[in-house]
């Protein structure tokens, strides 16, 4: 019986091995390109660079120089940590509130922001565009208030399941010693929800940082635009596209993500199996 156990489960280390290369090979298949000439990606895209191929970190600085990438960096990692900010506190705060006062009106709100996340943003997108068009939220600081509405639902539906799994006791001690509500969060509830608060941050920073839909849509792009929506203007006359420069400016893009959830995974794992205890 153990052997049979430990078969199956080495089949599945086997099977689930071949699964994480192929999601992880077109990541790779960008790195390897961005080293190698226009000609050469066009012509051998799967092969290794060589001695005729290789530029190095030509692409890299003709891509930075071609976008003034850093500008647009500064652009998305702005809406980023303040989108991700809005999005931490005023849906932990929502979270903790409708799990601990349960009313109709609670019960309402915490459905409502269940069925946003099963709503398609193409069913909403031209509304919101026109709707964040005429109140000037196509800004840097006005897509914020963009994030924060998208990013509510699977946010609000983490903390509130995790603050099911918080012992009411610590909370009405604090209430006896003179804490008010602002004061019960930030120095009892805050630092509770701290396994929870890292895993919604990394999630909803891969979200932002990547999302290219939402941007394009909202954002006046004639005075900003976000790294993903500026590597598409990489292109030469005649329609001509720089591949190199496009395949190094999206190594570039992809590579803060990657380190942070490298870093972090395994908060991730935690706070979603302690966002998912049941009350």
């Amino acid at each position: 019986m153990e052997s049979k156990k430990q078969n199956y489960k080495n089949i599945l280390t086997v099977v689930f091995s071949i699964i994480s290369l192929i999601y992880i090979f077109p990541i790779v298949l960008v790195v390897i390109n961005s080293l190698k000439k226009k000609t050469s990606i066009s012509l051998r895209p799967f092969a290794l660079p060589d001695a005729k191929s290789f530029v190095g970190l030509d692409n890299y600085i003709n891509g930075i120089q071609k976008i003034e990438f850093f500008k647009y960096f500064g652009y998305s990692l702005f809406i980023t940590v303040f989108s991700v900010l809005a999005i931490l506190i005023f849906c932990s705060m929502c979270g903790w509130y409708v799990t601990r006062v349960r009313n109709v009106v609670t019960k309402t709100l915490k459905n409502l922001f269940i069925f946003s996340m099963v709503v398609p943003f193409q069913m909403i997108m031209f509304t919101l565009a026109k709707t964040a068009d005429t109140l000037k939220l196509n800004t840097p600081v006005g897509i914020v208030v963009v994030y924060l509405g998208f990013g509510a639902g699977m946010a609000v539906f983490m903390f509130s399941n995790f603050a099911k799994s918080m012992p009411l006791e610590i909370e009405e001690a604090a209430s006896i010693d003179g804490c008010n509500p602002i004061q019960m969060y930030f120095k009892v509830i805050f630092p509770i929800m701290k396994p929870t608060y890292v895993s919604v941050g990394i999630l909803e920073i891969m979200w932002v940082w990547n999302d290219y839909l939402l941007p394009y849509l909202v954002l006046d792009i004639k005075r900003f635009k976000t790294i993903p929506i500026v590597i598409q203007y990489l292109k030469g006359g005649y329609g001509s596209v720089d591949m190199g420069a496009i395949m190094a400016c999206i190594v570039l893009a992809i590579l803060p993500v990657i380190i942070i959830y490298v870093l972090c995974q395994k908060y991730i794992i935690e706070g979603v199996v302690a966002g998912a205890v049941k009350g």
